[in-house]
């Protein structure tokens, strides 16, 4: 073999060496960022449990204190619907009743539904972290 042939074949093999170790440093890095990601998405889900376990814990309160204070709104109503002296007395007292029981429940639905809504996005949040996190790693390895 020529000095020129064993020349141009080291250069070859330098150059595919040095191809194969960049492609291996790169796999290894894409498997490492991928096992990152991985745990990060286990985290994200873990925060997210979290979240809607304490939002459901508190609009279980929330729904156990109104029906306590509704059942004794009822009864007081009741209360005093039996000392009632004349009938339109008693439709008066019932009317109130009921004005008073339709307004508190949609105040109490309105307040759950912004309970609702504040637990969404705050149980999504860890997701969209990581969507936004999968975005750019999608980026980084584009060829």
């Amino acid at each position: 073999m020529t000095k020129a042939a064993t020349k141009q074949a080291e250069e070859f093999t330098t150059e595919t060496r040095k191809t194969m170790e960049e492609g291996v440093e790169k796999m290894s890095k894409g498997l490492d960022d991928a096992n990152r990601i991985g745990q990060q998405n286990v985290e994200a889900m873990v925060a997210s449990g979290k979240a809607v376990a304490k939002a459901a814990e508190e609009m279980n309160a929330e729904i156990v204190a109104f029906s306590k204070k509704s059942y004794e709104d009822g009864m007081a109503a009741a209360k005093g619907m039996t000392a009632v002296k004349s009938v339109s007395e008693f439709f008066a007292m019932q009317t109130e009743l009921a004005k008073t029981t339709f307004e508190g429940f949609v105040a109490q639905a309105t307040k759950l539904n912004e309970m609702y809504t504040s637990a969404a996005k705050t149980a999504f949040a860890p997701f969209n972290d990581r969507f936004t996190a999968a975005a750019g790693m999608v980026k980084d390895y584009r060829v």
